[in-house]
């Protein structure tokens, strides 16, 4: 039999008995040569070796062993499959596996990446074995001479082996190797009609008509063959050589969008086979370009003919040890991300494939995927035959996995291999892969051509990591310590990769998962993420930001008031994320996205993560979901030429609008202050000077210093016209940040309307940085700046695990003041 068997839901998961032993490497060639005295634990499949050993109690995340020196073995039987011919269905082994049953090998797989469907025999009562080679022998093997060597993967080896470089890049994430079954095994049972290599795509035509293309291998009489999209119906057509094609078609169909800029419209698709009906899941319909600008250096993502503005963050994994891919696995981190505004995930070439039901709930949520293959920063092989073959199956894999996703935006040959050759001083004609340049290409064209396809991240200026061409990582706010403003002077037109912080987490998850002294305990440094080498870390550029914008001196602040060095840590990293996206979505930008890194940490602690390890948000994720409102007010100072005030409106529908400037003295008192009522069109963007809202001069960025300072915070307020419901506020402080710290009295009362709960909070003066700290809700804002002059209302969300009677209760506090509040 030929081509991939099509799973329509008749599988048997093998999930359960299996058992665990490890045998010296290369001693035990077969299930056999095992000794029946060997410690056998039991292990859950799909997972990972290391999952296996944390649940029997062998294994620890924060202090990870060495899992790539022996052989792992996999031994289970299959009480439960009766004897026939099946379909042994394996998606995905870490990373060199041997499979026997009943002591026969009958596959041999070398790339974690890869699925593998095996035809087998089965007796009844079979033993299904598979054995993990230990990884470290071939690492050490000699390859072809690298061009460059990568200073933050070890070994060098691992540019020969389709596995993940999680694990392996120290400093990066914990050491935690990828080894065992860790996507699922099962058992199909064809039946006639036996179906094969089904194809589908859909698509979306300028003319508003939506299109499904589908192709299907049949095998055996059929008599009745159609597809269906939600109540639309297309029969397939006979070629003669038992392969079937149809193209559905559905005239104005509602498009799917980015839930930032409209609905997700998802149907349901089903195969129908002599009246029988076979979901095979959901898609939408949507038109993918990227405009390269009349300069043909731009990078800008087009959904239906609209420029989106992208942003969101790079995945990392649900989980380091058990690297699961369950819809369950996703569903937090990812409604998280949707939460904070974000309507793009990359996940990077340094990572590991997720599964389809990563997609499918990118498709629900409205998240675009920006999709690396797993290629990073090695110089690959050129002309290695088993190396290429091993790129091509998984890039198709891949690529036929999610066919029917939406979601999926971007595709780009890997990460950093261009620059990572460019900073090393070699000519640009030897920074170009094969893999990413030849082989990966039309295998897209083929597949996917509806998703645009790049070769590297970054790429496309005169330099790989150029910002002010093509798609770039941008580090100048950040890592290279450079001043706000050089996120304008860059020119930034798209960050795949940018503000990396050590991001402090909430003061919850550190009292449960790292009750120790900041930045002294050894402890706390090991989870603080650098890079291999350097004589820096990510907490020294959160420090450097923490004096520029409240000018304490950290080491100092550390030492005589540790409370306040963490809540300043935790409230900058949020500050300067506001302030950066505000320069890239403002009215005249050329910027047209960016993604933060990273998601998501791998353990409790100041890692990259905007949301900790525990699923807990860190304050910068509030920040970000301020920064990425749809509907968006923002403050820009523009020096001598005075403060900008710029309004966005991503939405599909026009909006009547007020808008409302006010700055003020000690944190209370009007200066100074106007309003307009505006119509900002579907997808518009309006600037005013706030001089125009004044009606005369007023100094307002405090650049021409005639005299004393008349006022220390600028706010913006962003209201409905009709109803008067704020929608964004924006903050600007002429003196800094310290300069506009005030003991301000806050009112607060927890309110009950129906089942849900709120906090109504108001101030006699500007409050910076308020920080909710209820112990059995949390807020759907924290860590921001509160104004005086009206009442604001924050939604409480229970957490998981209390009870729907419980009340709100506990404490209040900024960062410029003593006071708590109780509530």
């Amino acid at each position: 039999m030929g081509g991939r068997l099509a799973d329509l839901g008749g599988g048997m998961r093998l999930s359960e008995g299996w058992n665990l032993v490890f045998t010296d490497a290369g001693t035990c060639i077969a299930p056999s040569d095992v000794p029946l005295t060997s410690g056998f634990i039991p292990a859950p499949v799909p997972g990972t070796v290391a999952e296996a050993l944390e649940k029997a109690g062998r294994f620890d995340r924060t202090k990870p062993q060495l899992l790539q020196d022996r052989d792992a073995w996999y031994i289970c039987r299959l009480v439960d499959a009766g004897a026939g011919e099946a379909v042994l269905r394996l998606e995905g082994l870490a990373t060199l596996c041997e499979v026997f049953l009943n002591g026969q090998k009958i596959l041999v797989s070398e790339s974690m990446f890869e699925a593998h469907d095996v035809d087998v025999t089965l007796l009844g009562g079979d033993e299904l074995a598979l054995c993990f080679r230990a990884l470290e022998p071939k690492l050490s093997e000699p390859g072809p001479r690298a061009r460059w060597r990568p200073q933050m993967i070890t070994p060098q080896g691992l540019r020969m082996v389709r596995t993940t470089l999680l694990g392996h890049m120290p400093g990066w994430c914990p050491e935690v190797q990828a080894v065992g079954p860790w996507r699922p095994i099962s058992l199909l049972r064809p039946s006639a009609p036996v179906v094969r290599d089904l194809s589908l795509r859909p698509d979306l035509l300028e003319n508003g008509e939506g299109r499904l293309y589908a192709s299907v291998a049949i095998e055996g009489d059929v008599e009745e063959l159609a597809l269906r999209y939600g109540e639309t119906e297309q029969a397939f057509e006979n070629d003669g050589a038992g392969r079937y094609t149809a193209i559905l078609k559905i005239p104005d169909v509602a498009p799917w969008w980015p839930h930032t800029h409209g609905v997700p419209h998802l149907h349901d698709v089903t195969l129908v086979i002599d009246g029988v009906e076979h979901a095979l899941g959901q898609t939408g319909f949507r038109r993918l370009s990227v405009d390269r600008g009349t300069d043909g250096q731009d990078f800008a993502l087009i959904v239906n003919g609209e420029r989106i503005f992208c942003r969101g963050a790079v995945w990392t994994t649900a989980d380091i040890v058990r690297l699961p891919g369950g819809r369950d696995d996703y569903l937090s981190w990812l409604r998280l991300a949707a939460e904070a505004g974000m309507n793009m995930i990359r996940i990077g070439g340094t990572m590991a494939y997720e599964t389809p039901d990563f997609f499918r709930l990118c498709d629900e949520l409205g998240l675009l995927v920006w999709q690396d293959f797993m290629f990073a920063n090695f110089d690959y092989p050129k002309n290695d035959k088993a190396f290429n073959t091993h790129v091509e199956v998984e890039v198709s894999q891949l690529l036929n996995r999610t066919r029917l996703s939406p979601s999926l935006a971007v595709l780009c040959g890997g990460s950093e291999i261009h620059q990572q050759a460019a900073m090393m001083g070699l000519p640009e004609q030897f920074w170009k892969s094969p893999v990413v340049e030849e082989i990966i290409p039309p295998l897209v064209q083929s597949l996917r051509p509806d998703v645009p396809y790049i070769v590297n991240s970054p790429s496309g200026g005169p330099m790989p990591f150029s910002p002010n061409a093509g798609v770039t990582h941008y580090y100048g706010v950040g890592a290279y310590m450079r001043p706000l403003a050089d996120a304008r002077r860059a020119d930034v037109r798209f960050a795949a990769e940018s503000l990396a912080f050590a991001h402090v987490p909430q003061p919850r998850t550190l009292g449960r998962h790292l009750p120790v002294p900041a930045v002294h305990s050894p402890l706390w440094k090991e989870r603080v993420p650098r890079d291999r080498g350097a004589s820096w870390d990510f907490e020294d550029m959160r420090d450097h930001y923490l004096h520029e914008f409240y000018g304490f001196e950290p080491n100092r602040l550390r030492r005589e008031d540790p409370d306040l060095y963490l809540n300043l840590s935790r409230a900058v990293t949020g500050e300067v994320a506001e302030e950066t996206y505000a320069e890239w979505r403002r009215h005249g930008s050329g910027c047209n996205g960016a993604l933060v890194w990273t998601l998501q940490d791998l353990l409790p602690g100041a890692g990259w993560g905007v949301i900790d390890s525990t699923g807990e948000p860190k304050p910068v994720w509030y920040a970000l979901r301020r920064a990425f409102r749809p509907v968006q007010v923002l403050l820009v100072d523009e020096g001598t030429n005075g403060l900008d005030v710029h309004i966005i409106n991503e939405s599909d529908a026009v909006l009547e609008l007020t808008v409302e400037v006010s700055c003020l003295r000690d944190g209370r008192q009007i200066v100074v202050g106007g309003g307009r009522d505006l119509v900002v069109e579907a997808r518009g963007k309006q600037k005013i000077a706030c001089t125009d809202l004044f009606g005369a001069f007023f100094d307002t960025t405090y650049a021409f210093r005639f005299g004393p300072p008349s006022h220390d915070v600028t706010v913006a307020r962003l209201t409905t016209s009709a109803t008067g419901m704020v929608i964004a506020q924006a903050f600007y402080f002429p003196l800094g940040r310290a300069r506009a710290f005030h003991d301000a009295e806050i009112t607060a009362s927890a309110v009950q309307e129906g089942e849900d709960w709120f906090l109504d909070l108001s101030t006699d003066r500007l409050a910076q940085s308020v920080q909710i700290d209820l112990e059995a809700y949390r807020a759907e804002d924290d860590w921001f700046h509160l104004a005086p002059g009206s009442s604001r209302r924050i939604r409480l969300d229970r957490r998981d695990g209390i009870p729907a009677d419980a009340i709100p209760m506990g404490q209040i506090r900024t960062i410029g003041s003593r006071r708590i509040v109780e509530v």
